[in-house]
């Protein structure tokens, strides 16, 4: 048991040290001085290192209500990709800004009354955002004709867009936003997207 603890403490300060250790105090996700977070702490709205939902195994040591709310997906008849329900990454962002799990609903907790609101909310019509969860690769690039090809095109990370950007071969949430702020840029964006930098890393028209 005291092995298994000293692990769980471990990989929770080599997450913080990688990702938000760096910024995310003072930024859009730092809860920590919110009224209905009595706690004082910035990770523990999403994360603990202790009791964590075993079920999610898209980030660790989940400590937030998941959502289940059924989503009315992106369409276009312009759109090559097949899109479905939100899932990985993605549904964790909407366990928040779905607007039907309160942002206070962690450790535990199902009765919280913070609802998002404003533009955070993105609510459950997902058909005029941006498409998520839907799988990027060659072949949809090869098909689309608008797309970059995710496996050679630079990602302006460092890498390609397979490698940096993507999750498990699909685009979610986290492709363009970096919910520890971890880059330090506006709106929790991965890069800057002066120019339309970061949209046009994927699109090249």
């Amino acid at each position: 048991m005291k092995k298994l603890n000293l692990l769980t403490v471990l990989i929770m300060f080599a997450f913080a040290s990688v990702s938000f250790g760096q910024t995310i105090s003072g930024s859009a996700h730092d809860f920590s001085s919110e009224t209905w977070n009595a706690t004082g702490e910035i990770c523990v709205t999403c994360h603990t290192p202790h009791n964590a939902d075993a079920s999610v195994t898209d980030a660790p040591l989940w400590n937030h209500e998941v959502t289940g709310a059924s989503f009315t997906p992106y369409t276009s008849s312009t759109l090559d990709a097949t899109v479905g329900q939100p899932n990985g990454s993605s549904k964790l962002c909407l366990s928040c800004h779905d607007g039907t799990v309160a942002v206070d609903n962690f450790g535990g907790k199902t009765n919280g009354t913070e609802i998002i609101s404003g533009d955070d909310l993105i609510g459950t019509d997902l058909s005029n955002d941006h498409p998520v969860s839907f799988t990027y690769d060659a072949a949809l690039a090869g098909t689309d004709n608008g797309l970059n090809d995710p496996t050679s095109t630079n990602s302006g990370l460092g890498g390609t867009i397979d490698g940096d950007m993507l999750f498990s071969g699909q685009l979610q949430c986290a492709s363009c936003h970096d919910v520890h702020n971890g880059s330090g840029v506006a709106k929790l964006l991965v890069i800057n997207n002066s120019g339309s930098n970061l949209c046009l890393t994927c699109h090249n028209k």
